[in-house]
């Protein structure tokens, strides 16, 4: 069976229900520590393991988040497919508050360089990132909350700002003119690097407000958000215990060749350390 990462974000820390849960504290990587340690165990028979992405108490940063050892450690771990359940503003009418989104593209807007690549310092590989998210997990999740009777947008392009700070009004209004459908802080750095990492993933996104371009809602607050956090991670929680058992028993995923035709890089130019650290990543194909 297939082993499933979950990235928890705001609100939520922790899934219920997982049995044989063992804590991995050692999350050093070649590019630094995770956000925090990761906890392994079952879910349903399933294999999973969770990471909060903020740390636990929620105490780093969207841009300060280390995305690349986060999904090292998914790696590491034998992780094929990863769920990120990520909160978010909406900037269509029709996708309300406690709503869900399951996007199926992206937009970057971050401008602090995050690091959003494994492959530097002497190796190269250009991933294809035209349809950043797996099928085979968006299909899954929609599917599960709609069994739960819960209100779905099946696909949708998330706005990755920078944050931490919310948008302008005329950043929002902006945005919508873009023809974006929801925003955030930290998904597309996360599919990036799974991608490259030939990790199939997909978002659940929990709508929480309206950003700020609705003249009908009050203007963003930390107090409106955690109160819809609270009931979006309840039932993401639902939706989680729902999607996983199906996506544990996948026998392929469409990611998991994705550096088959990326790497460009004489394989005999390659720093040795380089391959060292990540011989996780390359070892099948050099």
């Amino acid at each position: 069976m297939a082993k499933i990462g979950i990235i928890g974000g705001s609100g939520l820390y922790q899934i219920e229900g997982i049995s044989q849960v063992k804590e991995i504290s050692d999350v050093n990587t070649p590019f630094g520590k995770a956000s925090d340690s990761l906890f392994a165990g079952k879910l349903d028979g399933t294999d999973v393991v969770f990471l909060s992405r903020h740390g636990r108490g929620h105490r780093i940063s969207p841009s300060e988040i280390n995305y690349r050892a986060n999904i090292f450690m998914m790696k590491k771990l034998g992780v094929d497919a990863i769920i990120s359940v990520s909160a978010c503003g909406s900037l269509r009418e029709e996708m309300k508050p406690l709503d869900f989104v399951v996007p199926d593209q992206f937009v970057d807007r971050t401008h602090q360089a995050r690091k959003m690549t494994f492959f530097e310092n002497g190796i190269v590989a250009h991933v294809s990132l035209a349809d950043p998210v797996s099928p085979e997990l968006t299909k899954i999740l929609i599917e599960s909350c709609r069994s739960l009777g819960l209100n779905v947008h099946p696909k949708g392009t998330y706005l990755n700002m920078e944050g931490p700070q919310f948008s302008t009004k005329a950043e929002s209004n902006l945005y919508r003119t873009w023809g974006m459908d929801i925003i955030g802080m930290t998904t597309m750095s996360e599919a990036r690097l799974a991608r490259e990492a030939e990790i199939s993933y997909a978002t659940l996104a929990a709508v929480t407000d309206y950003d700020c371009w609705h003249p009908g809602h009050d203007a963003v607050t930390v107090d409106m958000i955690i109160g819809y956090l609270m009931k979006n991670a309840e039932n993401a929680k639902r939706i989680l215990k729902t999607a996983i058992p199906k996506i544990g028993q996948l026998n392929s995923f469409s990611a998991q060749d994705a550096l088959k035709f990326a790497l460009i890089t004489d394989k005999k130019v390659i720093p040795e350390q380089i391959k060292k650290d990540l011989n996780i990543l390359i070892e099948k194909y050099i």
